[in-house]
């Protein structure tokens, strides 16, 4: 079982686009929207130090933006 979350906004279209890739792939996975969690918003920059969206956790590894081929590397 893949532990996947996706860090978004409500504005991001990169977000929403991986939102739709892992949906098309049977990829279960909990959002977190950094908009309006200011909280998890901090921790996520203090962990990647990066401010863009999305970012997506796979079992512990990180993806930046939207690269469908690196998620399907890091999915079990």
């Amino acid at each position: 079982m893949n532990e996947i979350k996706v860090y978004t906004t409500n504005t991001c279209p990169y977000c929403t686009m991986m939102k739709n890739f892992l949906n098309e792939k049977g990829l279960p996975f909990e959002e977190v929207n950094v908009q309006q969690d200011p909280i998890a918003a901090d921790q996520l920059v203090k962990t990647t130090g990066e401010m863009g969206v999305p970012q997506t956790e796979i079992n512990g590894q990180w993806v930046l933006g939207f690269d469908p081929e690196k998620v399907l590397q890091l999915v079990k």
